[in-house]
Formats: structure tokens, sequence, C-alpha cells
């Protein structure tokens, strides 16, 4: 078993490979370095191309979602995206919170960081900012964001209520975040879940999805809301990578699913100060 820095430092090896390919040769393989399927073929991400904002030259397919289209980003507010990549989800919240706002992308991958700043520089966007930095520990001040948005990236992180704690101090009272991710529903087979290429794929380093939700809950989270659900499926050609026939046609079979769930919470209000005679 990887320890959670082995994990890390596969994630950024990969992403940094990813970030020297094109889309194509990212939505070719199952975990977008490299081709481990024989077919040409999508496996998560959703059409972005019909999205105001949409840039095709940020756009990797490397995600599972379209958080910013359930985000309720603003005029003039102040988004951070986690795990940024070229700037895709960036790209799109800037042209929703327009010049007045300010858009922040945080990636660990240094080669994913240069290449969504050279992609804001060509486009011209003077507020949208990209940081290095491990979205564990956020280079960000705390209280500062009005909405925090990712895709398909907690999924990656060994650390997921670190990740949620940080997202806590980071978003202002009464903001919100809005996070596309992969879930599991029932036992991953012990082949996938111990696969390096499967976890740098979003499979493997997916967890329950009660699990999920609770750490969201337990984190101090309000109004927490599943916007989007869909089945994720891996063909057979990726599965035989790591399964026998039988153990294939069982997980195809079983009660086991992999689902890409889009889900808000809010972070509450701040408590008014009290010195009455129950408070004090």
């Amino acid at each position: 078993m990887k320890t959670d820095e082995e994990l890390k430092e596969l994630v950024r090896q990969k992403y940094g490979e990813i970030a020297l390919q094109d889309k194509e040769s990212n939505q070719a393989s199952c975990c977008g370095a490299g081709g481990c399927s024989t077919q040409v073929y999508n496996i998560m991400t959703d059409d972005y191309t019909h999205i105001a904002g949409y840039k095709a030259e940020a756009d990797l397919g490397l995600g599972c979602g379209l958080p910013t289209q359930f985000a309720g980003i603003k005029s003039g507010d102040t988004v951070i995206d986690l795990g940024s990549g070229a700037g895709n989800d960036c790209f799109v919240a800037r042209s929703e919170t327009g010049e007045s706002g300010k858009v922040i992308g945080i990636d660990f991958t240094p080669a994913m960081v240069e290449k969504a700043r050279a992609n804001a520089e060509t486009l011209g966007f003077n507020n949208v900012e990209f940081r290095e930095g491990d979205i564990e520990k956020m280079p960000v001040t705390s209280n500062v964001a009005n909405v925090i948005v990712s895709n398909c990236v907690l999924n990656l992180v060994p650390n997921k209520d670190g990740v949620f704690k940080e997202i806590y101090r980071v978003l202002k009272p009464e903001g919100h975040f809005s996070i596309s991710d992969v879930v599991l529903i029932g036992d991953l087979p012990e082949p996938l879940r111990s696969a390096a290429e499967m976890y740098a794929g979003c499979v493997s380093g997916a967890v329950a999805k009660d699990v999920y939700l609770d750490l969201i809950k337990t984190n101090g989270f309000d109004n927490i809301m599943v916007q989007k659900e869909k089945q994720i499926h891996i063909p057979a050609d990726i599965l035989k990578n790591y399964l026998d026939d039988v153990a294939i046609q069982e997980f195809i079979s079983g009660s086991f699913g992999i689902f890409s769930i889009t889900v808000s919470a809010q972070k509450p209000a701040e408590k008014e100060a009290c010195c009455g005679p129950d408070c004090c």
C-alpha cells in the first residue's frame, strides 16, 4: 500500500504528462496518460462546448461533471477552483463573475500551472490567477471565497477530510461550493483498488458515496445537496488489465457502482455576538 505522499507524487507525475498531451489523447486513455483502451471514448467527462466562457485550448477532457453550471456564481464573486488544470473551469467561472470578480486556480502540478498561466495570458484575463499549491493546505487566506468549484479532483487526494476542512476555512461565511467528483457504491475489487493507474484515473481513490457526504456534514457545512448524479461504466477492455473474465462479469453484473456526483453545500453564517445572561 502506497503512502499518502507516494500517491500524491504519482498523481503529480501523471498529470504532468497529461499537461503535455492534447484533449483527444487524454480522452482515449483510462488514466489520461497512455492508451490503456483499444477504443476512443470519453469515460467520465461532460460536454463543455455549449457553456459560456468555454475555451477549447484549456479543456484537457479530465473532468467528470460541470460544477460551474450548478455553482450559482454571481458578478463580482471571488471563485476558487481546486485542481484547476489548464484553466477550463476557471475561464468558465470568469465569464460569470465578470471583470469585477476574481478567479483563483490552485494546482500542485507545475506543468499544469504553467499551461494555465499561458492560456490566461493569451486570453488577456487579468483577473484570473493560478497558484501552485496543495489543496490540503491552500495558498489562500481564510474567509476569502464566495464560491469554490472543483472537477474530478478530490478523488485523487488521500486526505479528503483535510480538503473539506480547508474549503471551510477559505470560504466566506455563507459562501458555498459546487464539486463534481467520483464516488462508489459497494466495494471496489481489490485489483482495481491497488492499481496505481486506476488511482491516477480517478477510480481507486474514490470513497463510498455515504462516506463522502458524511465528510461534508461533519466538517460543518449546511444545505448539502446532490445536484447531479450519473453512473460511470468502465469498458471491459480496460477491466481486463486488472481482472480475469469471471471477475469482470461479476463486476459488471454485481451491485457495485461507480458514480460521478455534483454536490453543493454552504458554510454557515457567522453567529452574532451575544452578551445576554444565556451566553456570557
